[in-house]
C-alpha cells in the first residue's frame, strides 16, 4: 500500500499529504483527512465526519498540510479553468 508523504495529527484528527501522478505524467499533491475513534467494542475506526469540537483540530491539521504542499510544490498553485 502506498503511504502518504507527510501526516499532520492534531488530537484524533489527521491530515495526510499524498503524491500523485496525472495522466499527463505531472506530479501533484492531494490531501485527505480523517478522525480516529474507538467503537463500543474498543476497536479503532476512521471517519471523515466531525463534531463541532473537532473543527479547530481539522482546521489546524489542514493548514499544516496546505503549508507543506505550498512549500514543496514545484508549480504555482493556480486553479486550471477548462
Amino acid at each position: 500500500m502506498v503511504a502518504p508523504v507527510k501526516k499532520f495529527n492534531v488530537g484524533a484528527v489527521q491530515a495526510a499529504v499524498w503524491n500523485n501522478d496525472s495522466k499527463e505524467g505531472k506530479q501533484f499533491f492531494s490531501i485527505s483527512f480523517d478522525k480516529r475513534y474507538k467503537d463500543k467494542e474498543g476497536n479503532w475506526k476512521s471517519s471523515n465526519s466531525l463534531k463541532t469540537v473537532d473543527l479547530p483540530k481539522a482546521i489546524l491539521a489542514l493548514q499544516k498540510a496546505f503549508e507543506y504542499v505550498s512549500l514543496h510544490e514545484t508549480t504555482p498553485m493556480v486553479e486550471e479553468i477548462q
